[in-house]
């Protein structure tokens, strides 16, 4: 392809987590060096990058060594501050675009941009004071999910409102507007929903667009647990609508590269909940249980070469994420057959942590 990179092109990655050393390990096998801006010396993206920039996220400086290094520049998460990434857009090329930033960082914003490109969500409301939450709740009889509208992650951030459970109202109120840093709140409605499942999709320079097979997944205490493929109980009504939502998202965003979108099943259809401009932790299966992974399709898009293909190798597998000192289970699951454990490099097991995954064939 005549705009695609050469080999031995770099990529640039802002975000040193766990995200940007597996994509930096798709571009090291693709012919690309790589090179990380990260404030945090020995991150996990270091390890297995040719170069780090340790600088702040919003560092111009930084940033400006980012761009004259970079024949491409990616991100490995959301919360990527919108001056940095208007910085790079304009004095390289950044994928996906800085538009895809702004609207998945602010949660009024992002279900704004859903309903206008035809994607159903949750009803919500922005709640600016006590009184506002009030008179949602009122609306919404009492039940809703009351959480900030920048920054939350992993169940971060969020209170759940239940008919009859008694909350003190104006305490909830005022813990997390304290944690919203001046962003303000939002309350969507509860949606009774079936099953939690996610697209994870991707968009090319030319517009092509190949999703792989929707997984369900399963969090405990806000963080994914496991991700099982192929999601069982949908519909084939439901699975070709959250095809079509995600398809209509990528291209109302002239999206290039690799996107995650959670979606709710509800009734007989299917309600977004969020998206993630990057890759997500519900596609770490792609890399064993088909023939393109999430990493390698992303680098793919940014780098203008082909998409891979997204068709399952066998026909069901599992993921479960490592949290804390679940890592001390690495030597009993590498000799489970047909199992692929990955690890972050990260140095401290802290309760929660994600540390790694494991992916599993599941014989059936």
């Amino acid at each position: 392809m005549a705009d695609a990179l050469p080999p031995n092109a770099t990529i640039g990655i802002i975000g040193g987590g766990q995200l940007g050393r597996m994509l930096a390990v798709a571009a090291a096998q693709l012919g690309y060096c790589t090179v990380v801006l990260e404030p945090q010396e020995d991150c996990p993206t270091s390890q297995v990058a040719n170069h780090q920039i340790v600088a702040a996220y919003d560092d111009e400086a930084g940033l400006a060594q980012l761009c004259k290094i970079s024949d491409v520049i990616t991100y490995e998460f959301e919360n990527v501050p919108l001056t940095s990434a208007a910085y790079v857009e304009a004095h390289g090329a950044l994928y996906p675009p800085a538009r895809a930033l702004e609207v998945a960082q602010d949660r009024i914003t992002e279900k704004t941009f859903l309903q206008s490109a035809g994607v159903p969500t949750a009803e919500f409301t922005a709640v600016d004071g006590l009184d506002d939450l009030q008179a949602a709740l009122a609306r919404f009889d009492g039940r809703g999910v009351l959480k900030t509208r920048r920054f939350g992650y992993d169940g971060k951030g969020q209170h759940v409102f239940a008919s009859g459970a008694g909350d003190d109202v104006s305490a909830v109120f005022d813990t997390l507007q304290s944690s919203a840093n001046g962003a303000g709140l939002i309350l969507e409605s509860l949606v009774p929903f079936q099953s939690e499942f996610s697209i994870i999709a991707a968009r090319s320079k030319s517009g092509e667009v190949r999703s792989y097979t929707p997984a369900a997944n399963t969090h405990a205490d806000g963080i994914l647990r496991r991700s099982i493929v192929p999601a069982t109980g949908l519909t084939e009504s439901q699975l070709a609508d959250a095809a079509r939502h995600a398809d209509a998202v990528l291209t109302a965003l002239d999206y290039v590269g690799v996107i995650g979108i959670e979606f709710f099943a509800v009734g007989d259809g299917v309600i977004a909940n969020e998206i993630a401009p990057r890759v997500h932790n519900t596609g770490h299966w792609t890399a064993e249980a088909c023939d393109c992974g999430q990493f390698e399709q992303h680098i793919r898009a940014i780098a203008g070469l082909p998409l891979g293909s997204t068709e399952l190798l066998s026909h069901r597998w599992e993921m479960d994420n490592l949290l804390g000192s679940e890592i001390d289970q690495v030597p009993e699951l590498l000799q489970q057959a047909g199992s692929t454990v990955t690890l972050y490099g990260k140095q401290d097991a802290k309760p929660g942590r994600k540390m790694g995954h494991v992916t599993r064939r599941i014989s059936t």
